[in-house]
């Protein structure tokens, strides 16, 4: 047997949160919340179950959860967000390997993830279709998240095994959450990555995407939901192309 740390990255999450770490109280032997500034009942809820956050200022997600893994003090963590819910199976597998011989530190575990927007579980949320299954416990001695502005992952493993049952991920609740952040991805995309500005490819993007995702990944079978992750990856793929092209723009004319 062996402990486990659980790293979870809180910004303004009273939504879920006490639904978030009622499961991962019951796996955890160390929590670690790293909160970036929330002005809701977040802490509040935290100190409920006992846990006092660390603040740090949001730069991105994977600087964010490295953060956090750097503040645990066990070889093994699970690493979630807050609106993401492990459901009973998840638990009982994970209780499963901590109650076994510790693993090759070079081996990793994937949950698989469901996607809800709006309330409904969907097909696809560019740019990821729905499950995904995304490393999230490992030993931090050898993996780590890369430092991509928009969907980050862990790297640093050899193998990997997908754990029994699922997490509920309930992201963009309101059209309002969905465009909120569609604005912030994009504009931490083009802050750290080489977007090159162009209007035509920002165009044609957006045509593939609307394609791609509505069409060939199955969005409309989501019905009125399905329009709306329909009109993010449209909306996602030209505006990164067009604030690229506006900011390269306005410092030409300084």
């Amino acid at each position: 047997m062996f402990p486990l740390s659980v790293c979870v990255l809180t910004f303004n999450s009273a939504r879920l949160l006490k639904d978030v770490l009622t499961p991962l109280a019951e796996i955890a032997d160390e929590l670690i919340i790293v909160d970036s500034g929330s002005s809701d009942e977040t802490l509040e809820i935290c100190q409920k179950f006992g846990i006092k956050p660390v603040y740090r200022a949001y730069t991105t997600h994977g600087e964010q959860m490295n953060y956090a893994i750097s503040q645990v003090s066990n070889q093994w963590v699970l690493c979630m967000d807050s609106d993401e819910i492990l459901d009973p199976k998840t638990v009982e597998e994970i209780k499963k390997i901590k109650s076994g011989a510790m693993p090759d530190p070079h081996m990793a575990f994937r949950i698989s993830r469901h996607w809800f927007v709006l309330g409904q579980e969907v097909h696809n949320i560019y740019p990821v279709t729905s499950p995904d299954y995304p490393v999230r416990l490992f030993n931090r001695e050898c993996v780590g998240f890369n430092n991509q502005p928009v969907d980050d992952a862990a790297e640093g493993y050899n193998n990997t095994a997908v754990i029994t049952g699922f997490v509920k991920h309930d992201t963009f609740f309101s059209i309002h959450e969905v465009f909120n952040k569609l604005n912030g991805y994009t504009t931490r995309l083009v802050k750290y990555k080489n977007v090159k500005p162009s209007l035509a490819r920002g165009m044609f993007s957006a045509f593939g995407s609307f394609w791609k995702w509505y069409i060939f990944k199955n969005g409309w079978k989501d019905g009125k939901v399905g329009v709306v992750t329909g009109t993010y990856a449209v909306a996602y793929s030209f505006m990164k192309y067009l604030k690229a092209w506006y900011q390269n723009d306005a410092s030409q004319n300084k």
